[in-house]
């Protein structure tokens, strides 16, 4: 039986419930009447606390990525991007993953992490391997970090991540600092969560990689990953230890795409009815081709622009959550699909353990990589572009440190007030990075944006303390924020 406020996985994730949606969104495809109605509902609407929006159901956002009829489709686009404007702005948040470790337990069928693969290097850094990654890094001008590692409680037992954040926050190169650590590592206890809360992590990230039992059990075949509930309800546990920003993701291409969408918006239904808040984030990576994994023999695959319409349905139905692409696409695809609702992207990516640290850019180690990076751009590269297409990256953290998480954050973006702090941070942690980390062409556009943008702070006060901050960070002072 289906129950949103359920703590059980097969209940707030309900099997026939998904079905009857997808029977209903393919029964009303065409219906014209019912996807302007759905569209008009998910519109932004100025109030007198700011703009709001109402998102929608999981039964709703799946009648409109069933829907084909062309004007429709261009109508969600137009939709996405009005929805992102609004509480995101032309912002881009940077970060880069650090892979730690490959060591895992599980025999996850995608992944060539898998304990049967015998021929992968296999390798754990130490943490004076983590600091020189962690330099390296820096040396490239990143602030915020989502750290890897596999799951294996003998290699990488909670005290090991625990220490490797803990020497990650603690390094201090030049100019250089990583003020946040997403932490994206195998479901545990509500003990072991509130330790990684006491750590100040930044975000706690899943993925699910698919929401379908049957196949969720078959391609984890052995391991502690198999057993479905435990992965499923990690996020309230999550919660219960103390971490309010969590992150959501499948891995589209391993099973059917509407399904895992449908799945995908009810746990973000069951994380705002039980928690008061849904996820912080809500990623879309794709299968990609890795060590010994052929992506061809998944037979779920989407093409490109069924991609682009998942991120503007996502967008649409949980208007305030980010969304993250990462260098598992390349750079046509984000291209296509950045505006249709993605505020957080990663660049100069390495997905193998070690990847950064004696390495110059244009050289990629592969021994122990995970997936094929498809977008392989230096971070300056990946600067470059955001700004050429009128988007400011931002490295900013301002947020975490704040204590502007869960329902607070939430609070700040419904209300419209993000536009105070989030764009003058945006601007400010830009400007560290080009003084500090830019090319010289990078370095040229990026202060001309800079002057655009600074008039389109909305309060006079705050506007006129980022002008004076982006002085400050000229003559070497740093971070500051709102």
């Amino acid at each position: 039986m289906y129950d949103v406020k359920s703590l059980k996985a097969e209940e707030f994730i309900n099997h026939e419930e998904i079905l009857e949606t997808l029977e209903y969104a393919e029964k009303n495809k065409h219906n014209r009447e019912l996807i302007e109605e759905i569209l008009e509902k998910a519109r932004p609407r100025k109030t007198a606390r700011g703009t709001e929006c109402r998102g929608l159901t999981h039964r709703e956002a799946s009648v409109l990525l069933a829907c084909d009829i062309e004007e429709m489709t261009q109508k969600m686009y137009d939709l996405a991007r009005e929805i992102k404007e609004a509480f995101y702005g032309n912002r881009i948040v940077m970060f880069a993953p650090l892979y730690l470790s490959n060591y895992c337990v599980n025999n996850c069928v995608y992944c060539p992490y898998h304990y049967k693969n015998k021929h992968i290097t296999r390798k754990k850094l130490t943490q004076e391997e983590v600091a020189a990654e962690v330099i390296a890094l820096q040396d490239l001008g990143h602030k915020r970090l989502a750290i890897e590692a596999g799951e294996d409680p003998v290699n990488n037992p909670i005290e090991y991540i625990l220490e490797c954040i803990d020497t990650i926050y603690k390094i201090k190169h030049k100019n250089g600092a990583i003020r946040r650590v997403n932490v994206n590592i195998a479901a545990t206890t509500v003990e072991n969560y509130h330790k990684l809360k006491e750590a100040q992590i930044g975000t706690y990230i899943l993925f699910q990689e698919t929401y379908h039992k049957e196949s969720y059990l078959e391609l984890h075949p052995q391991g502690p990953k198999h057993n479905y509930a435990y992965h499923t309800e990690a996020m309230d546990r999550a919660m219960d230890g103390g971490i309010d920003d969590v992150g959501l993701g499948v891995l589209f291409g391993l099973e059917l795409y509407k399904y895992e969408f449908a799945g995908l918006l009810m746990h973000a239904e069951h994380l705002e009815a039980v928690h008061g808040v849904g996820p912080h984030t809500i990623s879309v990576p794709r299968v990609k081709r890795a060590d010994d994994i052929d992506p061809d023999v998944f037979d779920n695959s989407i093409d490109d622009d069924t991609f682009a319409k998942i991120i503007a349905c996502i967008r649409i139905a949980v208007p305030y959550t980010g969304m993250i692409i990462s260098t598992r696409e390349n750079e046509s695809c984000r291209d296509k699909v950045i505006g249709l609702g993605i505020s957080q992207i990663s660049g100069g990516s390495r997905t193998s353990v070690g990847g950064y640290a004696g390495y110059t850019p244009d050289v990629r180690p592969h021994d122990t990589e995970q997936f094929d990076v498809s977008d392989q751009r230096s971070l300056d590269e990946v600067v470059k572009w955001l700004m050429d297409l009128g988007y400011i990256p931002s490295f900013c953290t301002a947020c975490y440190r704040a204590g502007r998480t869960g329902d607070r954050f939430m609070s700040l973006c419904k209300t419209g007030q993000i536009q105070n702090c989030c764009h003058p941070n945006a601007l400010m942690t830009l400007k560290e990075y080009l003084e500090d980390y830019a090319s010289d062409d990078t370095k040229r556009i990026g202060e001309e944006l800079i002057t655009r943008e600074l008039v389109n702070i909305p309060n006079p006060t705050a506007r006129a303390k980022a002008t004076e901050y982006i002085e400050n960070i000229h003559e070497g002072k740093r971070d500051f924020r709102f």
